[in-house]
């Protein structure tokens, strides 16, 4: 996850953003057979590099988690817990176990917590709406001039390593707002300490469908059997396909991919390694040897003339 500062071309009003801050999300496609949760880049041979914006990486990628969960949960129930058996006295405290047992958590239902926080409503910068739950809240809503705005968006953390929401004061969830989440909610904003992207594998092969009624692939226009997330991430990316071993590979953003290596914390993006410019390297060299000769003609006239110049006393 990378960082790049740029001039807001949206400017409307005096107190908008004039810089804010483009987020982007780096990842690598890697064999199936090769990739692995032991190696930080997932594989070393074999790959193609990408690079695409933060926002179309995260709502590709948190529907498809979405939508895994839900495969996962459905396929426990139906062919893993059995809780429909008629021995079974609770369902739902049947299915609840089931899903513990088989690391599902996600699966469980908590009626009592009411509304829960959808990370997905924030992967584009989205402003926050919330409701003020005590009087102070309201009365510092009524003093203020105008309309308070918040808003939550996803930013890199931890040295580009995470994707963690951010609390922000602007739309374009550049900088960061005064007045905390918890100050407001009395609560700790989701995926502001965990990442929202996992660093593990992820497939890009379609799980295979049940049949519907008709007997007919539930899937069946899509017949490229690879997940819709991999391929708009893929349509949407800058591509590096030199270690592919591919016969035409794309290479277009092999240079830009190279030149992010690191990312300072005002969000401004460096580079690892510079180039060297032949220009400044000539007229270095030049100068260079120009302060020798000069030091070295120097010295000559010193130890000829030394002991024959003399200043005069009158």
């Amino acid at each position: 996850c990378h960082h790049v500062s740029q001039w807001n071309a949206e400017v409307d009003e005096d107190n908008d953003v004039r810089i804010q801050t483009v987020r982007l999300a780096r990842f690598r496609l890697c064999p199936s057979d090769t990739c692995s949760n032991q190696k930080t880049a997932g594989c070393t041979s074999g790959y193609g590099d990408y690079i695409v914006d933060l926002d179309t990486f995260l709502a590709s990628y948190l529907q498809d988690k979405q939508e895994t969960e839900e495969y996962n949960c459905e396929y426990a129930q139906n062919n893993i817990c059995g809780c429909d058996a008629d021995d079974v006295d609770d369902e739902d405290t049947c299915l609840n176990t089931c899903y513990a047992n088989n690391g599902l958590s996600y699966c469980i239902e908590d009626e009592d917590e009411g509304e829960q926080f959808e990370a997905m409503d924030y992967a584009a910068c989205a402003q926050y709406d919330y409701q003020a739950d005590d009087d102070a809240n309201r009365r510092r809503l009524d003093e203020a001039e105008e309309e308070v705005q918040y808003f939550i968006g996803a930013y890199c953390a931890n040295q580009g390593g995470d994707v963690r929401l951010g609390f922000f004061s602007d739309d374009t969830c550049t900088t960061k707002s005064e007045t905390s989440y918890s100050a407001l909610t009395g609560s700790s904003l989701p995926y502001s300490t965990e990442s929202l992207v996992s660093s593990k594998c992820v497939s890009c092969k379609e799980v295979a469908e049940e049949q519907d009624e008709n007997g007919d692939d539930a899937d069946a226009q899509d017949e490229d059997q690879v997940k819709e997330m991999c391929e708009e991430m893929y349509t949407a990316a800058g591509k590096c396909e030199s270690y592919m071993g591919i016969q035409y590979p794309t290479e277009t953003a092999c240079n830009y991919l190279e030149g992010i290596k690191i990312t300072r914390d005002d969000g401004i993006m460096v580079t690892s390694s510079t180039r060297a410019s032949k220009g400044a390297a000539v007229a270095i060299g030049l100068f260079a040897t120009t302060a020798i000769l000069l030091g070295a003609y120097v010295y000559f006239l010193q130890t000829k003339l030394g002991g024959k110049v003399g200043l005069s006393t009158q």
